[in-house]
């Protein structure tokens, strides 16, 4: 059993991150399958380039592009939206500093600290129990993200329950 988990930061709720250093970094139209995919995954922009001119991010499936300049943080499901950004000017800096939380962490966590074989062999019942349908998977991956209209009722439940 684990008793210490190892985070990248402390107090930081992202158990990974993955810093892109460039110097002109780009990420073609892609999603991040290996995340978990109800998690948020945030992207900050660092370099030093004119926004106005490049470095967008574009959220593929939602057809929007936005003006992303350097320290700026957007929170996605990395796992489900196809993102990427455009490239910069010649001569300019581009690079990023991403926080996500794997797919796999969650598993992990899930199966008690094992792998999915030694999980098979230990407690196949939990491994069934655990597998619920895809269609379960997606309702219940669903609620965990407000809707826009729920969004003044889940803020005040959340600044309760803090």
């Amino acid at each position: 059993m684990i008793s210490e988990c190892l985070k990248p930061f402390s107090n930081n709720v992202f158990p990974t991150a993955t810093f892109n250093l460039g110097p002109q970094a780009v990420t073609l139209p892609h999603r991040d399958a290996a995340n978990v995919p109800y998690g948020w995954c945030a992207i900050t922009a660092l370099g030093n380039y004119d926004p106005k001119k490049g470095g967008h991010i574009y959220l593929w499936d939602l057809q929007m592009v936005i003006e992303f300049p350097p320290g700026s943080t957007i929170l996605i499901p990395s796992a489900v939206v196809t993102h990427g950004n455009t490239p910069v000017q010649a001569g300019e800096k581009r690079q990023s500093f991403t926080q996500y939380c794997a797919g796999s962490l969650m598993h992990w966590h899930a199966f008690g600290f094992r792998t999915m074989a030694t999980l098979l062999t230990e407690d196949p019942d939990l491994k069934n129990t655990l597998y619920t349908t895809s269609e379960e998977r997606w309702r219940q991956a669903l609620g965990y993200f407000s809707k826009a209209t729920d969004l003044p009722r889940d803020l005040d439940a959340a600044l309760a329950s803090s």
